[in-house]
């Protein structure tokens, strides 16, 4: 049976952290300096700052990932996530999606942001399936960046619930 099983980033998740993103990006966009910085150095830039790093785990293989970045003491950026090519369309990116919003309470955020581009447009419509709203973007942290969206967890927490209810997700 294929599962999906949500776990805590550990240090040897590093390079399917890097290829999964660097997939998309250079799929879509170009690698930008803070691009390179976060995916070679993810404790540094994510972890350690005090956010965190989930992966996706498909019948135990590395599939997807995403993070969540501390902005200040109320909100987290959700950050580099992607799935691997290999493993889309089988509800992974929607899994760590929901799991990524019960991480955020867990660190005591409020609201969750994203960034992202309208280039991305299945990006986006899972977005808005999970609950994102679209807002204003009012600043440049990543050039390529023409979309910002937020949740406040207690809002992402019931959709959570109400996820798990229906898939019986499994998170570690």
């Amino acid at each position: 049976m294929n599962e999906i099983v949500i776990v805590d980033y550990r240090s040897e998740h590093q390079p399917f952290f890097e290829k999964f993103n660097r997939q998309w990006i250079e799929e879509l966009f170009e690698m930008e300096p803070v691009d390179e910085w976060v995916l070679s150095n993810p404790e540094k830039a994510i972890l350690e700052p005090g956010g965190a790093i989930l992966m996706a785990l498909y019948s135990g293989v590395p599939a997807g990932t995403v993070g969540l970045r501390k902005v200040d003491e109320e909100t987290l950026e959700f950050t580099k996530m992607a799935v691997d090519v290999a493993f889309r369309k089988k509800g992974i990116a929607e899994a760590i999606c929901h799991a990524s919003f019960r991480k955020a309470k867990q660190l005591g955020a409020t609201r969750i942001i994203l960034y992202s581009n309208t280039l991305n447009a299945a990006a986006i419509k899972l977005y808005e399936k999970t609950g994102f709203l679209h807002v204003p973007v009012e600043n440049d942290v990543y050039k390529r960046a023409n979309v910002k969206m937020v949740i406040n967890t207690d809002d992402a927490i019931r959709r959570a619930d109400k996820y798990d209810q229906q898939y019986r997700m499994l998170t570690i």
